[in-house]
């Protein structure tokens, strides 16, 4: 679908970008920990300058350049997690977006979005890794972010162009309204679904990339 009129949806919140450094108790070498920018950070075809990853086999890349997370969801999480409160602020789950104004029941597998001088395309839901919990020295955190749903997305970059706290998130092209995060992540990261609506994204996914 076509969103001629390119409705604001959102908003940015707050850009964090990390370097890799050791994380937890066993110091795995990690970029998860990030920290918010001030000003316009420029965005590239694998992510936003300063960000590092450091296992690039399944961080980062084409399809995992940019990741966001909505800031309505935190305080869900500090409900759920009150011991973590100090934890769940804008950049707390390792994303580069905090966007303010929608969640994965309203974000879809293709949806181009113009968010500052740049234009994103949302690939996938987050899959939450032991990194995760490492943050938070919790072994519980990534099953209850696969319970919960709120996973954040990523975005692949089809123009690059710069971002900042403020900027309007406007939506410019819908091609798989049918296929929000929140369903995605029910299929794919919940493992619930019909067989026909595993083929069904399975054909989306492979177009998709």
């Amino acid at each position: 679908m076509s969103v001629e009129s390119h409705p604001l949806i959102a908003s940015v919140r707050s850009v964090q970008v990390g370097r890799v450094a050791p994380l937890g108790p066993q110091a795995v070498m990690s970029g998860f920990v990030k920290q918010p920018v001030r000003g316009r950070v420029e965005v590239g075809l694998l992510g936003l300058a300063g960000d590092e990853q450091a296992d690039l086999e399944v961080h980062g890349g084409r399809d995992k350049a940019v990741y966001a997370c909505s800031l309505g969801n935190y305080a869900e999480w500090k409900a759920a997690f009150p011991q973590y409160e100090n934890l769940f602020v804008p950049g707390g789950l390792g994303e580069n977006l905090t966007i303010d104004g929608v969640a994965e029941g309203e974000v879809c597998i293709g949806d181009q979005m113009r968010i500052g001088t740049s234009v994103l395309q949302v690939s996938q839901p987050r899959q939450p890794c032991f990194k995760f919990a490492l943050r938070f020295d919790d072994l519980t955190m990534p099953r209850a972010m696969v319970k919960n749903g709120m996973s954040g997305w990523y975005y692949r970059v089809l123009e690059p162009g710069s971002v900042a706290a403020g900027d309007e998130v406007r939506l410019l092209e819908r091609p798989h309204g049918q296929w929000s995060i929140e369903r995605t992540n029910r299929l794919i990261i919940q493992r619930k679904g019909t067989l026909a609506e595993k083929a069904e994204f399975s054909r989306l996914f492979s177009e998709s990339r």
